[in-house]
């Protein structure tokens, strides 16, 4: 057992727990982003309602919620642990810094990324998640769910609120595009033939996914969708 603690432990290790964890989580960023993407239906919120209600009393779902935030929550610490690690092995700056030669700024850039994305779930938890599922939502549609649409309407009435969305989907983006292939990369998935096809993948998947989260608030706040 020591041993098996030891290797989750090295740096390897780490890598791997935030390996597995940032490819579950993106398979959450999915589903989210679909229940999410019903209020285009402009029905009022009544199916995104029915979704959320589908999300908030499934049984299977509110299990999975449980997985969801232990994975979060061991990406978050071995991520930070992961920034302090390499910090520490490079206690002194180099003379020349060149690291762009060799990585993008985003890559060298994932704990301020992850920072700016904790701040920002911290605020959409309590938003959205909190009061859904303790403090409870006071009105219901005229299907009888709890209107979480009439939340969101509130919510995104505050440009600074939809400002933070959007920012926090800008530093998704740059957290995905090295994070998705660096995930598979990490768990040795590779190969000649199906990398440049992850790497493909994972570019456009980290446009169109934060892009559709940046653009919900934004179609909100502005009337276009009631």
């Amino acid at each position: 057992m020591a041993s098996f603690g030891n290797a989750f432990s090295s740096s390897i290790g780490k890598k791997l727990i935030m390996g597995i964890t940032g490819l579950f989580l993106i398979s959450f960023l999915v589903v989210h982003c679909f229940i999410n993407a019903l209020i285009i239906v402009n029905d009022g919120g009544l199916t995104f309602n029915m979704g959320a209600h589908f999300m908030g009393t499934n049984w299977i779902i509110r299990a999975m919620e449980v997985v969801l935030f232990a994975g979060l929550l061991a990406h978050i610490v071995q991520g930070f642990r992961l920034v302090f690690q390499n910090r520490a092995a490079r206690p002194e700056r180099y003379a020349v810094n060149n690291g762009s030669a060799n990585s993008k700024w985003y890559s060298r850039s994932m704990g301020l990324l992850g920072t700016l994305l904790l701040i920002f779930l911290i605020v959409h938890v309590s938003k959205f998640w909190v009061m859904s599922r303790f403090t409870g939502i006071p009105t219901v549609d005229a299907n009888g769910n709890h209107d979480l649409f009439a939340v969101m309407v509130e919510t995104f009435k505050d440009p600074l609120l939809v400002l933070l969305y959007v920012l926090a989907m800008v530093s998704l983006a740059y957290h995905l595009l090295h994070g998705f292939s660096s995930a598979f990369q990490t768990l040795g998935w590779n190969h000649k033939k199906y990398t440049p096809l992850i790497k493909g993948f994972g570019f456009w998947f980290s446009i169109i996914i934060p892009l559709l989260f940046a653009l919900m608030p934004i179609v909100m706040y502005l009337g276009c969708i009631k």
